[in-house]
């Protein structure tokens, strides 16, 4: 099995809209860590399991997207609880509609909120 991964991180604010969110329900500001992996246990014609080249471009475009922004406002979160977990799996929705995962089957997608909480979202492909 091989496992290629790219990193970015940004800053970007939410607030959280569960019932009783404490602190976290006023606007505030995270530093996440956004890390993809993809897995697969064969290689394309020229040994690469995805295109780093790609991984980083399309990864750069989906968290400049989400960069400086307020996750509530963006139309991926109306009507959801913006926590780091839909942040993920937004991610790996907008990734994959920018890349080919080319002999990939399995995507995750890791998000260090602060340095303090950590989620992934995995799926296959």
């Amino acid at each position: 099995m091989y496992t290629v991964s790219v990193s970015r991180a940004c800053i970007a604010q939410h607030y959280l809209t569960v019932p009783d969110p404490g602190p976290e329900g006023t606007l505030h500001s995270h530093r996440f860590d956004v890390e993809v992996s993809f897995r697969g246990s064969t290689l394309n014609e020229y040994g690469y399991l995805v295109d780093i080249d790609a991984v980083i471009d399309a990864l750069e475009t989906v968290v400049d997207g989400i960069r400086d922004r307020t996750l509530n406002d963006m139309p991926a979160f109306e009507g959801l609880n913006p926590s780091a977990e839909r942040l993920a799996e937004h991610v790996g929705d907008r990734l994959l509609d920018r890349l080919d995962p080319e002999t990939a089957t399995e995507l995750a997608v890791r998000v260090r909120e602060d340095d303090v909480a950590e989620v992934v979202h995995e799926r296959p492909i």
